[in-house]
């Protein structure tokens, strides 16, 4: 059997993104290591021990990423989608699509991006 652990993505700024994802996204920092041989921090956050993470990693010689076109999203589910993105607002995060149903369906949807530009998608849960 195998189980979804992480998704890894490459920050410029970890305080900043930590503070993104915990203050503004509500993640725990769940694992922080550093190894200066080879120069890079790794941060793990997610909502709780032994679930999926983000693995945020920040290359202490590295200033910038091309984005490139390949990668497309992270999706997080959300009790209340309008409230999400008003809290997301709120606390200075950038709402990129504004929450209400998905083109040619039902579903809820919205779109935000961490300080790096990548997107994430905001999904109403059932209720």
């Amino acid at each position: 059997m195998m189980q979804f652990l992480h998704t890894m993505i490459r920050v410029t700024d970890l305080k900043q993104s930590i503070e993104f994802y915990t203050k503004v996204l509500g993640m725990k920092v769940l694992d922080h290591s550093e190894n200066s041989e080879y120069r890079y921090t790794l941060v793990f956050v997610g909502y709780e021990e032994g679930g999926t993470s983000i693995e945020l990693t920040y290359n202490w010689d590295t200033n910038n990423y091309d984005m490139g076109n390949a990668f497309g999203h992270l999706a997080l589910g959300v009790q209340d989608i309008y409230a999400a993105c008003d809290n997301i607002k709120a606390l200075g995060g950038n709402v990129t699509r504004e929450a209400g149903p998905v083109k040619g369906g039902t579903t809820h949807i919205a779109f935000i991006t961490d300080p790096d530009g990548y997107q994430i998608e905001l999904i109403q849960l059932s209720k």
